[in-house]
């Protein structure tokens, strides 16, 4: 049976639950791969039976007895359920926190959307005369100015200290978030672990160009369609602090970093998590976010959130490392890129055998090793590929340029560029897929680029040296996300 659940959260409240996108359920309901971080569970008894029966419902939701609280509680606990709770509409007890340094107009329709809330806006040293303080004035809504420009996470944390409500909300001041979007949000603090949730930000972009299109379909901020449980090492890491709602008791006991001028959110979400406490994501409630005027501003924009990685690899060293792969993927990989495609598949049926007696003397069937195995070396392709796009953009550029000739560089450019491919067959955006990809590329290498800037300035080189995991000891503990094996019973 799963483990112990923790007696202070409750959400058996609940009407329904829905089993999340990415776990699969395999020997009816006995094995379960996936969840926050990703790993493969054992179960039996009532919790085989709950999670067999809470997949087959689909997209319904599944309604558990009383009797599953307990086990519910335990499966939302490892991302493998998330609650659907009906919108609850207002008053809320919350404060929403404005951020704002000039733009007046992208105030002006911030302000619009939170009629009728609670608001406080930080003019975060805006000079004199503040048109920062003239247009809140002229809203009707609170006011604090800070005297020298300290950025959005000082200014975030001046209204967090100012309010008296159970929770705030951080609305950037070039967001407007959509009606009714708090009221999607509020129901899941039910359960009494959640600290933070954050809604899905959109790009609001004018205009019908290729650029435009391409930012509506793949914003910077916009963290998918699916709910997730955020963790980092998970499919999903970390939320935008561009529009998010927390329990002010959290955020005034850790606040955000105010050293941290971009990546505060993605510091700040893992302290959060490493205390315990659960951060969701809930795509159901919308948020537009105005888009760069350009697309140069836009890649400006995605290389200065690379540039926050030498400095979130102090604060938390290893979880960004690029590339993150098992030695035994390393070995396949690297000799089908070599022309050696009969030692990769030797060294993959390899893996599979040690894999299977492991899982037969853990009562898990052999028949999983060889999907888990699979799985593991479509993961590891897949973040060779991320990594020579994003961090390693160079040697990626290099991989691409050399294709035609070398076999090695091919199957670093098919690494690349399958994914995108994947992803645009999966999200039919509004582009076609030579320029999706071609733009998807260029957004990745400007975040990259950003990278390797600020590990220059920094003289940090951790954010991007790869890690190569070696055994099935440290596999077994599900480490980076990737797919490993874990036994729960």
């Amino acid at each position: 049976m799963v483990g112990a659940w923790c007696e202070d959260a409750n959400v058996s409240g609940t009407a329904s639950f829905a089993w999340d996108q990415h776990t699969r359920v395999w020997e009816s309901g006995a094995l379960v791969a996936g969840g926050s971080p990703w790993r493969l569970s054992r179960l039996s008894g009532a919790a085989a039976g709950l999670a067999r029966r809470a997949h087959d419902a689909g997209a319904a939701g599944y309604a558990p007895t009383a009797g599953e609280a307990a086990l519910v509680d335990a499966f939302v606990d490892r991302g493998w359920l998330h609650p659907r709770a009906a919108p609850r509409p207002g008053p809320h007890d919350v404060t929403v926190i404005v951020p704002a340094f000039g733009r007046v107009e992208e105030l002006r329709r911030t302000l619009d959307a939170l009629a009728g809330l609670d608001v406080i806006v930080v003019d975060d040293g805006t000079p004199l005369p503040s048109p920062v303080a003239a247009v809140a004035e002229e809203y009707g809504v609170r006011c604090q100015r800070l005297d020298i420009n300290s950025g959005p996470a000082a200014a975030r944390n001046a209204g967090a200290r100012s309010a008296t409500s159970e929770f705030v909300a951080f609305v950037d001041s070039d967001c407007a978030p959509a009606p009714g979007w708090l009221d999607h949000l509020m129901p899941l603090f039910d359960d009494a672990r959640v600290a933070v949730v954050a809604p899905r930000v959109a790009a609001q972009v004018a205009g019908d160009s290729v650029v435009a299109r391409y930012e509506r379909e793949r914003s910077a901020l916009d963290m998918g369609m699916h709910p997730a449980l955020v963790r980092p090492g998970s499919r999903l890491g970390f939320v935008p602090s561009a529009t998010m709602v927390a329990r002010r008791s959290v955020v005034l006991d850790m606040s955000f970093d105010g050293d941290l001028r971009v990546g505060e959110d993605v510091d700040l979400v893992w302290r959060i998590t490493d205390a315990g406490h659960h951060v969701r994501y809930q795509p159901d409630a919308w948020v537009l976010h105005s888009g760069r005027d350009s697309w140069w501003d836009g890649l400006l924009r995605r290389r200065d959130y690379g540039m926050s990685a030498p400095l979130l690899e102090q604060r938390h060293p290893g979880r960004l490392t690029p590339g993150r792969v098992s030695a035994w993927n390393a070995m396949a990989l690297a000799a089908a890129a070599t022309g050696h495609p009969v030692i990769g598949a030797s060294v993959v049926a390899v893996s599979a055998g040690l894999l299977a007696r492991r899982f037969s003397a853990m009562g898990i069937p052999a028949s999983a090793a060889a999907r888990v195995v699979g799985m593991g070396v479509v993961a590891d392709g897949v973040a060779v590929g991320h990594a020579l796009r994003r961090e390693h953009w160079p040697l990626g550029a290099a991989a691409l340029a050399t294709s035609p000739w070398s076999r090695a560089a091919r199957t670093g450019a098919v690494l690349m560029i399958a994914p995108l491919v994947h992803e645009w067959l999966t999200r039919r955006p509004a582009v076609d897929p030579v320029r999706y990809i071609a733009l998807r590329m260029a957004a990745d290498a400007a975040y990259g680029a950003g990278v390797t800037t600020a590990c220059v300035h920094q003289f940090s080189l951790a954010p991007l040296v790869p890690r190569v995991r070696v055994g099935f000891g440290r596999w077994m503990r599900g480490s980076g996300g990737r797919p490993a094996v874990a036994s729960s019973t």
